[in-house]
């Protein structure tokens, strides 16, 4: 089983760095393409700091090195619960899977640039919620796949899993 779990990081990953580069290539920093109008576009930025801009006005010279710190911490942690969960292909394995590769996503840039490429970029009414990539959509994904489980599983499991 886990090699699905391996497939699903890579296939975030891969869509990931793919996503990135075509907006590097076809958008002008700081530029943006208007997907719906008042809604959805397409932009071009680089954060810096932690998902949907977190902590990007920081001034702190060690902010990229203790994001990139925070970053191989987090795939410890799932790499270690996914080891865990190797024998299963079940909800948890997959939201694992897409928190890892999306965090794995994530430091690649770090790594590489310092910075992150951000560009899905929404609207809602008066609203502007910060742009994002692929990356930070599959680790909110897998995040919340994780709380619905927690929260919403019956009674008899949550005993079941916390003392296994």
């Amino acid at each position: 089983m886990r090699k699905y779990h391996v497939m699903i990081a890579a296939l975030v990953v891969l869509s990931d760095r793919i996503s990135k580069s075509l907006v590097a290539q076809r958008i002008t920093l700081h530029d943006n393409i208007e997907i719906v109008p008042g809604w959805f576009r397409l932009t071009h930025v680089q954060n810096q700091g932690a998902a949907f801009g977190l902590f990007s006005e920081s001034p702190s010279e060690w902010k990229a090195a203790m994001l990139i710190l925070f970053s191989i911490a987090a795939l410890a942690v799932v790499s270690a619960l996914l080891w865990k969960n190797g024998n299963a292909l079940n909800s948890t394995a997959i939201a694992l899977s897409l928190v890892f590769g999306g965090a794995l996503g994530n430091l690649w840039d770090r790594v590489a640039s310092g910075r992150v490429i951000d560009f899905l970029d929404f609207n809602i009414g008066p609203h502007h919620w910060p742009a994002f990539n692929l990356a930070d959509s599959a680790i909110v994904i897998g995040a919340a796949m994780l709380l619905t489980e927690i929260f919403l599983a019956p009674q008899g499991e949550k005993e079941t899993a916390v003392s296994s």
